[in-house]
């Protein structure tokens, strides 16, 4: 049986040479999963179990190398009830392709192959070759928590790099990139949008070690926003006092809508107000504490009313957003996903 599988490979291996489109990448690689799955089940060992899991690792990046290639959805594309996109060739026109027309492939596959495409070619080669020495099993889940680990890597060192505004700043408002327990590899079960998925996420101390550089934009007497969620509430404090400030009081989003979790169906996150010297609202305005504002379909996406209520409430003094993905009129902005700013 072991000779069998071993041809087999073979033969899949001068397949995935001649490969150029990606179902013919999507074949190989279940014919590869197959080959994995069968080794495993007969017991025949690391070495025929990584032949085949190796073969499926390099048609799933070659797969998300062509799917990066192409262009981008339009809008047409729909999700059958198998949980995968199909197009129907009617809705298509000249230079108006999908990246999921005419293929039969679930989006959270297209999703981690074209992560896995992503990588640094020889982190990709060295996960394998590590990987095969150590006689441990070549997976899937192992290189992209590897492509997450880089990412993450990446982000934090141009964060770092990014230099902060010169001026000196009475009202922020931030909206961290927070890392949860569940950070890890994207599953297709994920049901739970987590935010590894959307944009590349900090630990607390590395949250932690902005402390400096904020403490010093800030004026001596100035007001922190700072949302965080209810499993992040407890770590906020830490946030918090690193950067220089103290808790006052919050606000609270519901969502409307609600979102999964561990304990309940979450709908709400929390704006917490925290100050710096004296730095109470220049109004009299009394805002209801909790906000009704039926969240989008973007993640992590925040309100415009909030940083309404914000201007509401501090009408004077420089406002500076940090972690915007988006420069709004009248605010400056930090970080390395900016979209567009507006002063």
């Amino acid at each position: 049986m072991a000779i069998t599988a071993l041809a087999k490979v073979e033969a899949a291996y001068r397949a995935l040479a001649e490969a150029r489109t990606v179902n013919e990448l999507a074949h190989i690689r279940n014919q590869a999963e197959a080959i994995r799955y069968a080794a495993k089940q007969a017991r025949m060992g690391i070495e025929m179990i990584n032949d085949a899991a190796e073969l499926k690792l390099r048609a799933e990046r070659r797969a998300g190398e062509l799917l990066d290639k192409m262009p981008k959805a339009s809008g047409q594309g729909e999700r059958g009830e198998d949980g995968r996109f199909h197009q129907r060739s009617q809705d298509r026109t000249a230079g108006d392709a999908v990246p999921y027309a005419d293929l039969d492939i679930d989006k959270h596959d297209a999703a981690r192959w074209q992560q896995m495409a992503g990588m640094p070619q020889d982190d990709y080669e060295k996960y394998i070759a590590d990987t095969r020495a150590e006689q441990r099993e070549i997976t899937t889940a192992g290189v992209l928590r590897l492509a997450q680990s880089i990412r993450r890597q990446n982000h934090h060192e141009a964060l770092v790099e990014t230099p902060m505004p010169s001026g000196r700043y009475r009202v922020i408002y931030a909206d961290p990139p927070w890392r949860y327990n569940d950070s890890g590899v994207i599953t297709p079960d994920d049901n739970y949008g987590r935010a590894e998925r959307h944009y590349p996420t900090m630990s607390i101390d590395e949250l932690c070690d902005l402390g400096e550089r904020i403490r010093e934009m800030s004026e001596d007497d100035a007001v922190l926003f700072l949302w965080t969620t209810s499993p992040m509430l407890e770590d906020a404090f830490r946030i918090i006092n690193a950067w220089g400030f103290k808790y006052k009081t919050s606000f609270v989003w519901d969502k409307i809508k609600h979102n999964f979790g561990h304990y309940n169906s979450v709908r709400h996150e929390f704006l917490m107000v925290c100050t710096r010297g004296s730095c109470t609202p220049d109004t009299d305005i009394k805002f209801d504490s909790v906000v009704s504002v039926e969240r989008s379909n973007e993640h992590s996406e925040k309100p415009v009313e909030f940083r309404d209520i914000i201007e509401a409430l501090y009408t004077h003094g420089q406002r500076i957003e940090l972690f915007a993905r988006r420069g709004p009129e009248g605010w400056e902005t930090w970080g390395n996903e900016v979209q567009q700013t507006t002063l």
